[in-house]
C-alpha cells in the first residue's frame, strides 16, 4: 500500500518556554552632589547678606542698603532658575531658607542698628534681635506650609519684602541718626515688618503671574516708565514700592469693602 502523505502525522512537541533568569532589583542611591546653577545664585544672595553686615559695620550705609536690594533679586531667580530646569530639591530648599536667614535677618537687623538703633543702647538691639527671630520664624513656617498654602499669597510679610522696608528706608537717607529723640520712631522700623512677618495677614504673591500669556501693548510702556523712574529717582521708587506693599493688604481689605457696599442708588 502506497502511502500518499494524507495519514496521520505525528505532533511536533512543543518548544519548552524558556524562563529567563530574574534580575534582583537594586535599589537606586540617592542622588549625591547638588544643583550648581540654582546653588550659586543662593551663595550670591547669602554673600550680599554678609557683604551688607560687613559695610554697615564700617558705616557705608549707601553700600550696604542697596545689596539688600541684590540680595532680593536673586532670591527670586534662584527659585525660578530651579523650577525651569528642573534642578528643584530639598537640598536648594533649605540651602536657600539658611541664605534667607542672613540675608533677610541678620543683615536687615544689623544695618538698622548701626544706622540708627544703637543710640537707644539695649532697647536699639533688642528691637533689631526681634526682627531676625521674626525672620526666622517666618521662614521655618513658610516651608513647613510649602505644600499646603495658596499659591496666590503669603502668609505672613514676606521677609524679602519686610527686609526691603529697612533696606529702602536706609537707602533713601543714609546719614543715619545718632540722637536718641530721632532714633525712637525708628523702632517701628524694625518692630512692623517684624509683627507682619509672624502674623497671618496674607500678602499677594507674585509667583502666580503667568508671564508667558500675551498681556496689552500698554504693560510694556508703563514698565518702561516704572524703569525711567527708578533710574532717575530711585530713592523714592523704592520707598514707595517697599512701604507700599507694606500696606498693600489693608489697601486690598479697604478696595474689597467698596465693593461690597450696596449702591446708594439701586438700594430699596
Amino acid at each position: 500500500m502506497i502511502d500518499h502523505g494524507y495519514g496521520p502525522r505525528p505532533l511536533k512537541p512543543a518548544p519548552e518556554p524558556t524562563i529567563e533568569p530574574a534580575v534582583a532589583s537594586v535599589p537606586r542611591r540617592p542622588r549625591r552632589g547638588i544643583s550648581v546653577l540654582p546653588s550659586l545664585f543662593t551663595l550670591a544672595n547669602m554673600f550680599c547678606g554678609y557683604a551688607c553686615v560687613v559695610y554697615a559695620m564700617r558705616g557705608e550705609y549707601a553700600v550696604a542698603a542697596p545689596l539688600i536690594g541684590i540680595a532680593v533679586v536673586l532670591d527670586m531667580l534662584d527659585g525660578r532658575i530651579a523650577r525651569m530646569t528642573g534642578t528643584a530639591s530639598e537640598f536648594g530648599v533649605q540651602f536657600d531658607s539658611m541664605a534667607d536667614v542672613i540675608s533677610f535677618g541678620m543683615a536687615p537687623a544689623i544695618l538698622a542698628f548701626a544706622w540708627g538703633l544703637s543710640a537707644l543702647g539695649r532697647l536699639g538691639w533688642a528691637a533689631a534681635f526681634l526682627f531676625v527671630t521674626a525672620a526666622a520664624l517666618r521662614l521655618a513656617r513658610f516651608n513647613v506650609q510649602a505644600g499646603s498654602a495658596d499659591k496666590r499669597y503669603f502668609v505672613g510679610m514676606p521677609s524679602p519684602a519686610a527686609a526691603g522696608v529697612v533696606a529702602a528706608t536706609v537707602f533713601a537717607y543714609p546719614a543715619g541718626f545718632s540722637e536718641i529723640h530721632f532714633a525712637v520712631p525708628l523702632v517701628l522700623l524694625v518692630v512692623v515688618p517684624a509683627a507682619l512677618m509672624v502674623s497671618t495677614i496674607r500678602f499677594r504673591s507674585f509667583k502666580s503671574i503667568d508671564t508667558q500669556s500675551r498681556h496689552p501693548f500698554r504693560l510694556l510702556i508703563l514698565f518702561a516708565v516704572f524703569i525711567t523712574a527708578l533710574v532717575t529717582r530711585p530713592e523714592e521708587v523704592l520707598v514707595i514700592l517697599a512701604y507700599g506693599y507694606l500696606i498693600s493688604p489693608l489697601i486690598g481689605a479697604a478696595v474689597a469693602r467698596m465693593r461690597r457696599r450696596p449702591d446708594p442708588a439701586t438700594a430699596g
